[in-house]
């Protein structure tokens, strides 16, 4: 089973990463992008067999050790 994590500021955190790409984008000449949100996937290869199993698990690893939850939201995709 599969799972891909999604990770990303919450609203309202400064993503000084993401202003620096929407900055360059603009000296490369793309003026019309306003802002720029950076995040990362994290793609899991899982033993289980059971998809709710599964998700919980995957959702345990955020809250430990993939998502700083105080700063980023995530969200769970299992396949």
């Amino acid at each position: 089973m599969k799972a891909r994590v999604h990770v990303m500021l919450k609203d309202g955190v400064l993503d000084p990463q993401g202003e620096a790409v929407r900055a360059a984008l603009g000296h490369m000449g793309f003026s019309g992008v306003a802002a720029v949100r950076q995040g990362k996937v994290i793609e899991l290869d899982l033993a289980a067999t059971d998809t709710a199993a599964a998700e919980a698990e995957v959702k345990a690893m955020c809250e430990k050790l993939l998502a700083n939850t105080v700063i980023e939201k995530y969200t769970v995709e299992i396949a």
